[in-house]
C-alpha cells in the first residue's frame, strides 16, 4: 500500500517533532556529563533522520504501509525525550538520569533504524538514489553508536545487585569517575536525589518506577562503602582523618555530630540537609524517623577535637574538608595509620572519661520533669571502642546506639601498634590494658588477644570451603578439635570484616551457639569471642539474634569464666543495638544476669554489664526490668572514683531516673549524697548526668529536693549554671529555679 494523506500526516507530525527536539536542546544549558552526552546523541539520531524524512515527502517515495505506525511510535519516544529533558533539573540523581535518557535514547535509535530499513523497502525509482545513499549512511552511524559507557557499568552494577553478586570495585569505581561523584558533596547529593525519587514513586505509587529506585539507593550505598574503603580523606592541614571519623552521610570529617531518632551519629550540617529535602527515614538504617529532633553527640564532638589537637590540626577550620587530594588505597590499609600515643581511641579522645550519654535534648526535661517519649540514650562511644576492641573493631568506636556500623562495613581493623600490646589471658579482646593517660579514663581496656597477634595469616581473606571446614569440626565428638576450631574462627573474625561475612554466611552461628553450653570453659570462651566478632556485621546480628542466642549468652553470663562472662555482656550489648532485639533481650531475664555481673564481676566485667544494661534502658520498659534487678544499689556503689566507674554509673542512673521505681531507688540507696559530691567535683558529663538525676528527683518528690538541699547542692549548682556544659548549665539553673519556687511557695502558704 502507498503512502496516503493521512500517513502524510503522521510524517509530517514526526519531523515538527524532532525539530521542536532539536531547537530545545540547543536552547538548553549544558548539562553534566554523562547526560549532556546522551542529549546530543539523542540530537545527533533525529537530525540525521530529519533530512531522511524530509527526502520522503520531498520525493513523495512510496513507503511501506506499516511505516505510519513506526514513525507515530517514534513521535511519542521524541515527545517522551523532550519532556524528560524539559523536567531536568540538577537535582535530581545523576544514576537515575543516565539510566532514564540512556533508556530514551536506545528507543529512538532502534526506531529510527526501524524506520531507516521499512524506507529502504521502499526505494524503486531513480529518484530516489540520493535518498538511498543518505539513508545507508545514516544506518551505517545508527548500527555503530554504542550504548553510553557510563549506562553500561550502571546495568552492570544493578545486575549483580539482583544476582546477589558482590559488588565490582572496578565497576563502582568507573560510576564514581564517570557521573564525576568523586568528591564527597556529589554523593551526598546524590544520595538524597534518589532518595527523594523514591519517596516521590512511593507516593504516586509508581510500583515498576520504585523498583528500580530501590535498587539504585541500593547502588548509591554501595558506592558509599566503596568511598568509605577506598578513600583516604585529609582536613585542611593535609593530615588523613580516621575513617570512623566520618559522617555516614557526608563521609566527611564530623565537627558538629549529632544523634537522630534511630540512634545514629550524623555531621549536623549533613543530616539538616537531609531532614530539609524532606525525608523521613534514617539514611544508613532505612528506619522511618519518628522525630526530625538533632541531639547533640558531644562525646564523638570530643574524640574528635582531641584528635585534631593532637594531630595540630584546627578543629574549627575543618568544616570544609580537603579530599579533594585523596588517594586510593587498599582496604586492608584503612586502619594501618598508628592512633595518637599508641592507645585506644578511647582513652587518648575522650578526656572526660564518660562511659555513656544520654540521646536526650536538652529540652527532653520539661517543667513537669517527664522525659521526651521520643528521645531515649545513646551508647557512650568510649564504651562501644572497650567493647570492640575486644573484637578488633574501631568501627564501633563513634558511632551512635547503632554505631558498631555506622562509619562503615569495612572500618574493623586494629592497628599494629594496638595488636602488640602486652596481654596475659582471654581472647582478641579479652585482654583490658591496663595503660592509663588519664584518670578518668582509667580502664578504657582495649583489649588484644593473648595469642600470635602478629601472625598476619589470620588477617587475611579466608574462603568458604575452609570455613566449612571449620564449621564441621565445631560438632566434632573431640574437645580439642572443637577447642582448636572455635579459636581459629575467633581469630578470622577479630579484624577482617569479609572473614565475619563469610563466616556468619556458612552457618557458623548455630553451632558456636551450641558450643556456649559447652563444659570446657576454653571452649565456650573462644565461641562467645566469635560470636562478638561476628555481631560487629549488621547482617549476622539479625542472623545471630535469630538463632537463639539469647539463651545461650546469659548462661555464659551465668557459668562462663571473667573473659567469657565479659564477652558474654558485650555480645549483649551488640545485639542490643537492633532497635527489635532490645525488648526480646529484655524479657529473656538478661538483666538480671547483667545485673549479677555487674554486682560481683571483675572491673571489666562490670563496665561491660554496664554497657550493655544502658543500651537496653533505651527501651523504656527495660528501665523497670533493671531497677527491679537490683541494679540501682549496684551503680550507687560504683559512684566512688576509686573504682573509675563513675561517668558509667551516674550515665545509667540518669536513664533510670526518668521512672518513678528508679528514683525512688536512687534516693532509697543512699544515692543523694554521692550525687552531690558529682556536682561539685565530677567530670564535665558526670556533672551533667548528675544535675539531670537530681533535677528528676526534686520535680517529682519535696521529699527528695528537701533531701537534695540538706546536702548543699546549692553551690555547686551554681557553679555549673555559670561553667558547665550547656545541657548540665540548663539542668542546674533548673534546679536552682525550681529551688526558689519551693522557698517561694512555702513562704506564701506560710504567711496565709
Amino acid at each position: 500500500m502507498h503512502i496516503g494523506q493521512t500517513d502524510t500526516a503522521s510524517v509530517k507530525c514526526l519531523i515538527n517533532s524532532i525539530s521542536r527536539f532539536i531547537h530545545l536542546v540547543s536552547c538548553q544549558t549544558v548539562k553534566p556529563m554523562p547526560f549532556q552526552k546522551i542529549c546530543n546523541n539523542m540530537v545527533g539520531v533525529l537530525k540525521r533522520l530529519k533530512p531522511v524524512l524530509d527526502d520522503i515527502m520531498d520525493y513523495k517515495i512510496p513507503l511501506h504501509e506499516n511505516l505510519c505506525k513506526v514513525c507515530e511510535e517514534l513521535d511519542i519516544g521524541v515527545n517522551e525525550a523532550r519532556d524528560f529533558i524539559e523536567k531536568w533539573g540538577s537535582k535530581m540523581s545523576k544514576i537515575h538520569s543516565v539510566l532514564q535518557s540512556g533508556t530514551l535514547l536506545i528507543k529512538l535509535q532502534s526506531t529510527s533504524l526501524d524506520i531507516c530499513h521499512m524506507i529502504v523497502k521502499s526505494l524503486q525509482s531513480p529518484p530516489s538514489a540520493s535518498v538511498l545513499a543518505n539513508l545507508q549512511h545514516y544506518i551505517q552511524e545508527l548500527q555503530c553508536l554504542k550504548k553510553e559507557t557510563a549506562m553500561i557499568y550502571i546495568e552492570k552494577a544493578l545486575r549483580n545487585q539482583r544476582d546477589n553478586i558482590e559488588p565490582c570495585n572496578e565497576n563502582l569505581r568507573e560510576i564514581i569517575e564517570l557521573l564525576k561523584l568523586t568528591s564527597t558533596q556529589e554523593l551526598l547529593k546524590e544520595t538524597i536525589a534518589v532518595e527523594k525519587e523514591r519517596l516521590n514513586a512511593e507516593g504516586h505509587k509508581m510500583i515498576g518506577d520504585l523498583e528500580e529506585i530501590n535498587e539504585i539507593v541500593n547502588l548509591v550505598r554501595n558506592l558509599r562503602d566503596y568511598v568509605m574503603k577506598t578513600e583516604c580523606f585529609a582536613v585542611k592541614s593535609g593530615v588523613s582523618f580516621p575513617p570512623y571519623f566520618r559522617c555516614p552521610l557526608s563521609l566527611e570529617l564530623m565537627v558538629d555530630p549529632v544523634i537522630v531518632a534511630s540512634g545514629q551519629t550524623y555531621e549536623r550540617q549533613s543530616i539538616q540537609k537531609w531532614l530539609d529535602n524532606g525525608m523521613t527515614v534514617c539514611p544508613k538504617t532505612r528506619q522511618r524517623l519518628t522525630h526530625t529532633n538533632l541531639v547533640p553527640n558531644y562525646t564523638v564532638k570530643a574524640m574528635v577535637a582531641t584528635w585534631c589537637e593532637e594531630n595540630n590540626t584546627n578543629h574549627a577550620s575543618n568544616t570544609k574538608y580537603n579530599n579533594s587530594s585523596h588517594k586510593t588505597v587498599p582496604s586492608d590499609h584503612l586502619l594501618s595509620q598508628e592512633l595518637p600515643s599508641g592507645n585506644s581511641i578511647s582513652r587518648s579522645c575522650l578526656q572526660t572519661g564518660n562511659a555513656f550519654e544520654e540521646r536526650k535534648d536538652d529540652s527532653s526535661f520539661r517543667s513537669n520533669g517527664e522525659c521526651n517519649g521520643c528521645q531515649n540514650v545513646e551508647i557512650e562511644k568510649w564504651e562501644l571502642q572497650s567493647i570492640h576492641s575486644r573484637s578488633e573493631s574501631f568501627s564501633s568506636s563513634i558511632s551512635s546506639s547503632d554505631c558498631l556500623l555506622a562509619v562503615s562495613k569495612d572500618v574493623s581493623r586494629m592497628s599494629d601498634k594496638h595488636q602488640n600490646m602486652k596481654g596475659s589471658s582471654v581472647d582478641a579482646g579479652g585482654m583490658e590494658n591496663r595503660k592509663n593517660n588519664n584518670s578518668n579514663t582509667t580502664n578504657s581496656h582495649s583489649r588484644v588477644d593473648s595469642h600470635n597477634v602478629s601472625n598476619s595469616g589470620f588477617n587475611e581473606l579466608t574462603t568458604s570451603s575452609h570455613v566449612n571446614k571449620l564449621i564441621e569440626d565445631l560438632q566434632s565428638q573431640s574437645i580439642e578439635v572443637k577447642t582448636t576450631a572455635a579459636e581459629e574462627l575467633r581469630l578470622l573474625t577479630r579484624h577482617n570484616t569479609e572473614n565475619r561475612i563469610i563466616v556468619g554466611k556458612c552457618g557458623a552461628v548455630t553451632p558456636l551457639l551450641s558450643l556456649l553450653y559447652s563444659d570446657g570453659k576454653v571452649t565456650q570462651e573462644h565461641a562467645v569471642t566469635t560470636l562478638l566478632n561476628l555481631s560487629i556485621n549488621e547482617d549476622n546480628k539479625a542472623l545471630i539474634m535469630e538463632a537463639g542466642a539469647t539463651e545461650p549468652l546469659i548462661h555464659v553470663l551465668k557459668a562462663g569464666n571473667d573473659g567469657a562472662k565479659e564477652n558474654s555482656a558485650a555480645a549483649l550489648f551488640s545485639l542490643s543495638v537492633m532497635e527489635n532485639s532490645k525488648a526480646k533481650i529484655g524479657r529473656s531475664g538478661a538483666v538480671k544476669a547483667l545485673v549479677e555481673l555487674l554486682a560481683s564481676g571483675a572491673l571489666r566485667g562490670k563496665k561491660d554489664a554496664a554497657t550493655a544494661l544502658y543500651s537496653l534502658s533505651i527501651f523504656h520498659d527495660n528501665k523497670a526490668r533493671i531497677v527491679q534487678a537490683g541494679a540501682v544499689k549496684f551503680l550507687v556503689r560504683l559512684i566512688d572514683p576509686a573504682d573509675g566507674m563513675v561517668d558509667k554509673a551516674v550515665a545509667l542512673l540518669s536513664n533510670l531516673s526518668t521512672i518513678a521505681e528508679g528514683r525512688l531507688e536512687i534516693a532509697r540507696e543512699g544515692g543523694i549524697p554521692s550525687l552531690v559530691e558529682i556536682v561539685e567535683s565530677g567530670s564535665q558529663r558526670g556533672k551533667e548526668n548528675a544535675a539531670c538525676i537530681l533535677l528528676q528527683l526534686c520535680l517529682h518528690s519535696s521529699r527528695f529536693c528537701t533531701l537534695v538541699l540538706q546536702e548543699g547542692a546549692v553551690p555547686p549548682l551554681v557553679a555549673l549554671s555559670q561553667s558547665g556544659t550547656p545541657r548540665a548549665k540548663e539542668k542546674a539553673q533548673q534546679l536552682l529555679s525550681h529551688f526558689r519556687n519551693q522557698r517561694e511557695g512555702a513562704t506564701v502558704k506560710g504567711k496565709s
